[in-house]
């Protein structure tokens, strides 16, 4: 029994070992199939690049049903505009490998990620020995550094700042990149103690914008403005990322960040414009600047030159007026000179000094287009290496004309003229309205009828009709002319209206020209500035001053 089990055990060896042999046998290495990549090391973002995949069969067995997976790096964009992994089944391979048989197979894509990522390509190919049943494969892998990313992206950020002070930045960038970069987004993360007031352009939650398609050599910024608070000496960090999106995940393109430190102010510089800190100017308007500084430091400040740069169309620099001021008009800029302003030779710590100027708005300026709408007037102010801005916004320009006539042809008008008392003559009366600067909403026109003048309830044009109204108690016509764009009437054909009224003299009024229709008012609320605008046209009588076909004296009642 013993010499059994002994015979069995060695039997079992035996197998073992020549099964083990077999195994090895049987196993296929790189050595067997050779599978390998070809292609760049360094690539720059999104330049074409080719990998060559090449297969070789070195052993002796024909392999069976191959098929081949090639992966491309992540967030490559194919040139084929395939997905990001390729299969070649066994029929493209041609069903067998043969023993010396060889393959090459290119693959074309441009690489996205940010400099000095490294972006790794795999291959796989897989088979069946003949005669085997169990599957094999190999499997390689190729890598490249994306070396440059001419994407340039940086903050364009004082390095120091006082406390509570308003900050503007902005975040620059631009493409040198020979490939169209589209999806493109910047995102911002801001340090503690930063309170965003506004940007341009507009943006997603404050800290996201998206960008348009960027060609090579294009670029834009943002524009980001807001209060940073902090102790004196504390650094606070701008953090800023550039990328586009690809199935829902933000590829990082570029990174930017910037330091700025907090400073102990030393000059508090304010402004206001008749009496307001935020006045909203109007074209037309004389301004009086007053320019307030407070020396708020520890130290004298001594033999200083306060400089005010002016910036807007609106601007008549004709009109400049600065007492204790020097003008100078290529630059449209005031310079106050220590020597001759006393506040600006010594102010002690806690002390206050004081410039002042006045200068007009223009009554109107030239508008192009849509670019010149909500204007704005930019007074920048240097002082002891302090700089200060204040921008104001001004209102848009509302104008209603209003003229009467009574030879007319859209209504044809009949009575006597010189009108005569007991008799009714008709007469047409126009209004034209026109928007100069910015949007303006819900604007209407507004005028009164004396009693004895009546609508005849003809109205030109029909689209006008659903828009007039008339009160016989208060006797007010309104014209709701709705929502005007910039330049309309004054670029274009603006909104107008004729309407005929009736006139019944009485007998006081013989040897008169009595009015026909009281001043006609426009008002409208400015989508700029929020202010409501109003202006007037002068009323009508009967000596019908715009009509050319009446001569002068023939308007007095009979």
């Amino acid at each position: 029994m013993k010499k059994f089990t002994i015979f069995v055990i060695i039997l079992t060896v035996i197998v073992g070992i020549f099964g083990f042999y077999y195994y090895q046998r049987n196993i296929y290495s790189k050595d067997i199939l050779r599978l390998e990549i070809l292609g760049q090391e360094e690539t720059e973002l999104l330049q074409e690049i080719k990998y060559i995949v090449k297969y070789k069969n070195n052993g002796n067995v024909r392999l069976e049903e191959p098929e081949l997976i090639f992966d491309y790096p992540s967030y490559s964009i194919p040139a084929d505009g395939t997905s990001l992994r390729v299969i070649k089944k066994s029929e493209e391979l041609g069903g067998v490998i043969y023993p010396g048989q060889e393959k090459t197979f290119t693959f074309t894509a441009r690489l996205m990620g940010r400099e000095g990522e490294i972006k790794e390509a795999q291959v796989t190919l897989s088979y069946r020995p003949k005669n085997l049943k169990a599957r094999y494969e190999s499997k390689t892998s190729f890598t490249t550094i994306i070396k440059k990313v001419p994407l340039n992206f940086d903050f364009d950020l004082s390095a120091k700042i006082e406390s509570g002070k308003e900050l503007k930045f902005r975040l620059n960038y631009f493409s040198n990149v020979d490939y169209p970069l589209s999806g493109l987004t910047i995102m911002i993360d801001y340090p503690s103690g930063f309170e965003f007031i506004d940007c341009t352009p507009k943006s997603l939650e404050k800290t996201e914008w998206d960008l348009e398609l960027l060609n090579k050599a294009e670029g834009g910024r943002v524009e980001i403005s807001g209060k940073l608070i902090g102790e004196v000496g504390e650094e606070k960090v701008f953090r800023a990322r550039i990328g586009t999106w690809q199935d829902g995940e933000f590829i990082l393109l570029r990174e930017a960040a910037r330091g700025i430190t907090i400073i102990r102010p030393a000059l508090y510089i304010t402004q206001q414009i008749n009496n307001n800190p935020k006045f909203i100017a109007s074209p037309g308007n004389l301004l009086h600047y007053e320019i307030f500084f407070k020396n708020i430091g520890e130290e004298f400040l001594s033999d200083m030159f306060l400089l005010v740069t002016l910036t807007g169309s609106a601007f008549d620099f004709k009109t400049v007026q600065a007492p204790e001021g020097d003008f100078t008009p290529g630059d449209n800029s005031i310079i106050w000179d220590w020597r001759k302003v006393r506040d600006l030779q010594l102010l002690p710590p806690q002390s206050e000094g004081k410039i002042e100027f006045w200068v007009k708005l223009k009554d109107e300026w030239e508008i192009k287009g849509l670019e010149d709408k909500n204007p704005e007037i930019l007074s920048t102010i240097f002082l002891s290496q302090v700089k200060e801005e204040f921008v104001n916004k001004v209102n848009s320009k509302l104008i209603v004309s209003q003229k009467g006539y009574f030879s007319d042809e859209v209504f044809g008008n009949v009575g006597p003229f010189p009108p005569k008392i007991g008799e009714t003559t008709t007469y047409t009366i126009i209004w034209q309205v026109k928007n100069y600067y910015n949007e303006m909403k819900d604007v209407k026109v507004k005028a009164t009828l004396p009693k004895n003048v009546n609508l005849t309830g003809k109205i030109f044009p029909e689209a006008e009709v659903d828009k007039i109204t008339f009160d016989s108690q208060s006797r007010e016509i309104v014209w709701n002319v709705g929502d005007l764009m910039v330049g309309q009437g004054v670029l274009n054909q603006g909104p107008n209206i004729s309407f005929q009224i009736a006139f019944l003299p009485e007998e006081n009024q013989k040897g008169e020209t009595p009015e026909l229709i009281s001043q006609a008012k426009i008002i409208g609320q400015d989508q700029w500035t929020g202010e409501i605008l109003q202006s007037t046209a002068s009323f009508i009588d009967t000596t019908l001053q715009d009509d050319q076909a009446i001569a002068p004296g023939s308007g007095v009642v009979q």
